[in-house]
């Protein structure tokens, strides 16, 4: 637990995003377009990114991005908000789609505005938008790796962003992803160009190291203890956990306003950043 290397990885990645913060605050030029697609999935990243605080969205938006698309939150509505789409596709911009992109008959079971009396498919627009993008992120462990939307039997034959787009997608997984994963990795794009990222195209400063390396009740593994049962206090690797293959900064970074995450509230860690999130990772509990 106090590893230099660990501990160095967690002060890069706060001074990453506090620096890059001050950066795009002192320098209004570095405000860029953003595009954010709500694609085959459940919303739970943009609902995650409103809960944001270390900034808060407000900043974001504000001082950071100008936010010209989103299916949800963004004033125009209809026909009125998909022009505005096309309209910022010939700008500069960064997308960032959520959720899977469903192929199946060709998208049809994702559809996400209608223009000019035609649907419009999320796999449409994430291909427009795609093209484009001076940087593309894929959001939330359903955009990087397919996630619960191509959960078995995938009737909707949903993919990755990263398998559908032929291009480089930096890939911020998490169900959902945390808000400081997203806004850091924004932040890092505005102020220093493209973060380090791991071999699966991850930043570094928020996967570089498991859950299981960072974790609470890490000396109860190292020393062989582990819990029986739910609610006990020691190592919950025997329960199922799957800490020790999952790559994310829960442990330091915390959730729901930096108080809690799930191991510290007796649930075993289930793998949701990981690639083969949740197939591959069930059963999330096992005794």
């Amino acid at each position: 637990m106090n590893c230099p290397m660990i501990q160095s990885k967690s002060n890069t990645a706060k001074k990453l995003i506090d620096i890059a913060i001050k950066e795009v605050k002192e320098d209004e030029r570095k405000k860029i377009n953003l595009i954010w697609l709500e694609a085959t999935g459940c919303a739970g990243n943009i609902i995650s990114l409103l809960n944001a605080e270390r900034p808060d969205v407000t900043y974001l938006l504000k001082e950071m991005v100008s936010l010209k698309y989103d299916n949800s939150i963004m004033v125009l509505e209809g026909q009125a908000a998909f022009q505005q789409f096309i309209d910022t596709l010939e700008t500069e911009y960064i997308l960032v789609v959520e959720g899977a992109v469903s192929i199946k008959d060709n998208g049809k079971y994702s559809v996400i505005a209608y223009y000019n009396g035609k649907p419009v498919t999320a796999m449409e627009a994430v291909r427009m938008a795609g093209e484009k993008a001076k940087y593309v992120i894929a959001v939330g462990t359903c955009a990087s790796f397919g996630g619960i939307s191509s959960a078995y039997p995938n009737p909707s034959q949903s993919i990755s962003v990263v398998d559908f787009l032929n291009r480089e997608v930096i890939r911020v997984p998490g169900c959902p992803g945390h808000p400081d994963w997203v806004i850091g990795t924004i932040a890092h794009l505005l102020a220093f160009g493209k973060p380090v990222l791991d071999e699966k195209n991850r930043p570094v400063m928020f996967y570089g190291i498991t859950v299981h390396d960072r974790c609470t009740r890490r000396s109860y593994f190292d020393q062989g203890i582990f819990a029986n049962k739910l609610g006990d206090p020691q190592c919950m690797f025997l329960l199922g956990c799957d800490g020790p293959v999952t790559k994310a900064d829960c442990p330091v970074r915390q959730w729901n306003g930096y108080v809690n995450w799930p191991i510290e509230d007796n649930t075993p860690c289930i793998g949701c950043a990981q690639e083969n999130f949740p197939d591959g990772m069930e059963p999330f509990v096992k005794y």
